[in-house]
């Protein structure tokens, strides 16, 4: 019975940081963009990156509550590269660069974070 409890202690453990890890890295994603000072086109619009993030937040949000297991991945592939309302892909465009998919982006600064560097643009 003991080893049941701390088989099922283990499992939960490893379990819960599993789940908390793309939450964390989504909210890192946001935060990133938040600090980049690109510019976010949404809808033929381009909006600010701090109006971006909190756009996508809601839209995080959203997708947790439909999808509470969704991965990082998830996230930038179902609410992260185009507007669910016209299906019009997200962009992104940063300082002198040229704009890019948000997916792109976003998937460029995910390999960043998991490789430990420093945020974009």
């Amino acid at each position: 019975m003991k080893r049941l409890a701390i088989s099922f202690l283990a499992a939960t453990t490893v379990f819960s940081s599993f789940a908390a890890q793309p939450h964390a890295e989504v909210e890192q994603l946001l935060s990133r963009l938040a600090a980049s000072g690109c510019r976010f086109q949404r809808n033929g619009s381009w909006y600010d990156a701090a109006e971006a993030r909190t756009h996508l937040a809601k839209k995080y949000q959203h997708l947790q509550d439909r999808r509470p297991q969704s991965t990082t991945e998830d996230f930038i592939a179902l609410a992260g590269s185009k507007s669910s309302a016209s299906g019009k892909p997200y962009l992104v465009k940063c300082a002198d660069q040229r704009e890019v998919p948000s997916a792109d982006w976003m998937t460029a600064q995910l390999k960043q974070l998991r490789a430990g560097k420093p945020g974009a643009p």
